[in-house]
């Protein structure tokens, strides 16, 4: 009976042990990119601007519970076809993610970790855009989880129709 008594102590603790952890190692600028392709010439012009956005996301495992999350967001401006200025800002991540798997992980590294880069991208794009002239670009909020679960969605109805062409054949 002693020893039955000893174990639940124990295994309790093994329960807290792999507890999920979340932490941010380090918030990071991983490329910034600014062109100018009509120089002061742009300057010149009253333009009704079009505006083009981009946005990825991209994650590599580094080590066991440490991944780096990266945000891409590229912009293109245009007046008609002439591209006043592409800007693209690339910030990125190191997260030590512990005790999470499968959904869980995806759903952390694909929406809790971009939507903590995307201030710090936006703040990059308006400071630069700022040192180049031009006015600051309000990027608007991202819904990340709405992104995610489009995503999600996608990939479940394109496995659905790739499971049903193979089972006709």
């Amino acid at each position: 009976m002693t020893d039955d008594t000893t174990a639940a102590p124990e295994a309790a603790n093994q329960e807290q042990t792999i507890a999920p952890k979340f932490a941010v190692q380090r918030l990071y600028l991983k490329d910034l990119s600014f062109e100018t392709p009509q120089g002061a010439a742009a300057f010149q012009k009253q333009w009704q601007p079009k505006v083009n956005q981009d946005l990825s996301t991209k994650t590599n495992k580094i080590d066991d519970g440490l991944f780096e999350v990266s945000l891409r967001i590229t912009i293109t401006v245009k007046h008609e076809d002439e591209t006043i200025y592409l800007i693209e800002a690339e910030q990125a991540g190191l997260f030590n993610i512990e005790g999470l798997e499968g959904g869980q992980l995806a759903q952390v590294l694909n929406v809790t970790c971009p939507s903590m880069l995307l201030p710090y991208a936006r703040e990059a794009i308006d400071s630069t855009l700022t040192k180049g002239s031009y006015p600051p670009l309000m990027i608007p909020p991202i819904n990340f989880d709405a992104l995610f679960a489009s995503a999600v969605q996608q990939a479940a109805a394109k496995q659905e129709a790739t499971s049903s062409e193979t089972s006709t054949h």
